[in-house]
């Protein structure tokens, strides 16, 4: 039986707080005053202004309650119904024009109880507004309820004075048996949650993150729920618990509760139809689109909800798009896409410039005793089309994955690996370098498109980009150590030697290295894949000679980079400004990386109390943002050294004058590869056959040569070559 309570009419818009949660010597209205912060000015209406509110069809409990500016026009306030308090600053004889809405200045045919309104508001046919501040040129026009309650949280995974544990909000995250749950907060990183979801086994870290987000917010009661400045809301059902800032747009939306809606002039926050939102954080400068369902997530900045996406006990880090598809329990870094209907995604950790094809199915983790499995995938994750992965599983950076029911879990160390499930001979085929070989293009392409994409406004945190980086690079160190040992073993068990694991490494280094081996030998590996079946690397001499290549390009970049930077003059200036260098190991948090031993410190900070709040979690990302680009290096140069086998003191002259004439090679050879990798859409008959002749081709998909992308390619190569043989002159090499 529904519970209904039936209360005197004059207690409407009264009692807003219990009045066992008001302090003493405060009333009801303490927070809203703290929260209304206005220049107005208020005094009680004139008879005058009464009488002629009376003959416009507006009723009050009480008219000594409604507080108006010596601008106030009571003209422009017809057949209302006021209960409470209620405040209106200026009225002026305007109309508000919005996207071809136009609305007369005034409050109209609306129910409002204890509310505050700004200056020159347009306010029509709200059918109940309650205990909501709003901001000055706002427009609210056909809206079914507006409304606040006293213990609101607006999102944030806090509990008010007098509530249970129990009805706190948890966003869980990585894994549906809630094991990895976080509590959600406005302005929360995705590096927050990962570092959250990812030490549970740390109970002093779990409890100082939690009384981190407890004291971000106050526990009292009766805040009032604000609709900024410029805001427009029109034809929407229900809003209930929402902070609302400044320059929003929400049209045509079914249900928006317990939400904060970050927006402001310069990254303004669209909602469209039928959009129902719930539990949740939403960040500065989004959309969201046609039908979406979302339920306890947060959506960083610049991020895109479209035609029917359901994103539930999610994380989606900035500059990413979800459209269509379906993703729970999901925790994803910045530059995520997922366009396609039947796309799903469940139960994963993916680090960032990721793309799910249609048909993939990362997802059904039904195969253990329990909902609990895990996918862990390196940024750059691309499944393809019709993917479907069995938890638990873990990809490393640019793995791209052909179409395939993959039935076994996986673990694939190796980045840039093209996976192929290849049933007809019950084997799992791994290339490594994949993306290096037959698709430059795309690789290059993407590391620029997402940084122009990058619509922050505050991009004190920098996300790395670029395929090749220090999470990469070392990726690519253990490859060439797996890729030496399963040579090694594989060569010498076709010779019937038992052999140790440190021999095999011996034996695959010698006959990589000497190039004595084809492209196209079987090269088999273990423990990718938890099966009996074969494991086959294919091109590996292929790949193991472009990692060493390209990491040694890596880090001659950096120097020249360096040398650009700072406008270094000779050889020995260079030596003697690059510090010692050391190949340390790095993480991925949230899509920026930081060294391990300083993620390290910061626990350490944490635990010890030097960091007491999440705000000094979000200086140390800056602080170590700002330090990223001297660390880099530092492992640019240590890694082109231990590429190369020389010790710091032996780096001379002639071995960098021999290293910058490689690298000008290198960047011949992507830029070529670059080029190839996209013409092959020109010169393949079977892309040709639609078009009746080149003309039409070139009017449908453009003409090569006027690639932008190719184009800007070329002009890199140019200047790289300027760059690096003004060093080879300057430095007298």
């Amino acid at each position: 039986m529904n519970k209904i309570n039936k209360q005197p009419i004059s207690s409407l818009g009264y009692d807003f707080i219990k009045p066992q949660f008001i302090p003493k010597g405060k009333d009801e209205y303490y927070l809203r005053n703290i929260q209304h912060r206005t220049e107005n000015k208020y005094r009680p209406l004139t008879a005058i202004e009464i009488k002629q509110l009376i003959a416009n069809d507006n009723t009050s409990d009480d008219w000594k309650n409604i507080w108006v500016t010596n601008e106030f026009n009571a003209e422009l306030v017809q057949r209302c119904k006021f209960f409470g308090l209620v405040r209106i600053g200026k009225l002026e004889p305007f109309f508000l024009e919005f996207h071809n809405l136009r609305m007369p200045v005034g409050l109209y045919n609306s129910i409002i109880i204890s509310a505050d309104f700004g200056d020159n508001v347009a306010v029509d046919n709200v059918n109940y507004l309650s205990h909501y501040i709003v901001g000055n040129d706002v427009i609210l026009g056909n809206i079914n309820e507006l409304a606040t309650t006293d213990h609101s949280k607006f999102g944030n995974g806090v509990i008010k004075k007098g509530e249970d544990e129990s009805v706190r909000i948890w966003l869980e995250l990585c894994n549906e048996n809630g094991g990895r749950s976080v509590l959600p907060f406005n302005g929360m990183k995705a590096g927050d949650a990962h570092l959250w979801s990812k030490y549970r086994a740390d109970d002093v870290l779990m409890t100082k993150f939690k009384e981190f987000t407890d004291k971000k917010y106050d526990v009292r009661r009766g805040y009032y729920g604000k609709i900024g400045d410029r805001t427009v809301i029109k034809n929407t059902r229900i809003i209930k618990d929402a902070w609302i800032g400044s320059d929003v747009y929400i049209k045509g939306a079914n249900k928006l509760k317990n939400l904060t809606i970050n927006s402001r002039p310069e990254a303004h926050t669209q909602i469209g139809e039928g959009c129902e939102l719930v539990n949740g954080i939403i960040g500065y400068g989004c959309r969201i689109f046609y039908g979406v369902k979302a339920v306890r997530f947060i959506l960083a900045d610049n991020s895109q909800l479209k035609y029917g996406a359901r994103l539930i006990n999610s994380y989606l880090g900035e500059n990413s798009t979800i459209s269509c598809c379906e993703v729970l329990n999901s925790l994803i870094f910045p530059a995520h896409e997922q366009h396609h209907n039947n796309s799903f995604l469940c139960a994963a950790v993916v680090m960032g410039q990721s793309n799910m094809a249609a048909g993939a199915t990362i997802g059904s983790n039904h195969n253990s005793r329990g909902p609990d499995g895990e996918i862990v995938a390196g940024r750059g994750f691309w499944p393809g089309l019709c993917v479907s992965l069995k938890h638990n599983s873990k990809f490393a950076s640019f793995t791209i994955i052909a179409k395939g029911d993959f039935q076994s879990e996986l673990n694939i160390p190796i980045p840039f690996s093209l996976l192929n499930n290849d049933v007809s001979n019950n084997k799992l085929v791994v290339m490594p370098g994949y993306w290096f070989m037959y698709n430059m293009y795309a690789l290059a392409r993407n590391a620029g498109k997402y940084g122009s994409r990058d619509k922050r406004i505050d991009q004190s945190i920098q996300y790395e980009y670029d395929f090749l980086a220090p999470d990469t690079i070392n990726e690519m160190f253990g490859s060439l150590v797996l890729m030496k040992k399963a040579t090694g073993e594989t060569f010498l068990a076709r010779e019937g030697k038992k052999i140790s694991e440190e021999a095999a490494l011996r034996h695959g280094e010698k006959l990589l290295e000497e190039n004595a081996i084809p492209d196209n030998s079987e090269i088999l590996a273990t423990g990718m894949e938890n099966s009996d079946r074969k494991i086959q690397l294919v091109k590996l001499p292929k790949a193991y000679r472009l990692f060493k290549e390209l990491i040694a390009y890596y880090g001659i970049t950096h120097l020249v980079q360096f040398i650009q930077e700072k406008n270094i003059a000779s050889f020995e200036e260079l030596k003697t400004a690059l510090k010692r260098p050391a190949r340390i190991q790095w993480m991925n948090v949230g899509g920026q990386l930081i060294p391990e031993r300083s993620v390290k410190t910061l626990l350490k900070n944490i635990h010890t109390g030097n960091i007491k709040s999440w705000d000094e979690v979000h200086e140390f990302y800056k602080e170590t943002s700002d330090r990223y680009a001297a660390q880099k290096l530092e492992h640019a140069f240590a890694s082109l050294l231990e590429i190369k086998r020389l010790p710091a003191d032996k780096f001379s002259k002639k071995l960098f004058h021999e290293w910058l004439r490689e690298a000008i090679v290198t960047k011949e050879w992507m830029t070529k590869n670059i080029y190839d990798s996209r013409a092959k859409d020109y010169n393949n008959e079977f892309r040709k056959m639609v078009y009746d002749s080149e003309k039409e081709m070139e009017k449908v998909i453009g003409k090569l040569k006027d690639n932008a992308f190719i184009n800007q390619q070329l002009e890199e190569l140019k200047q790289f070559k300027k760059q690096v043989l003004g060093i080879i002159k300057g430095f007298g090499l």
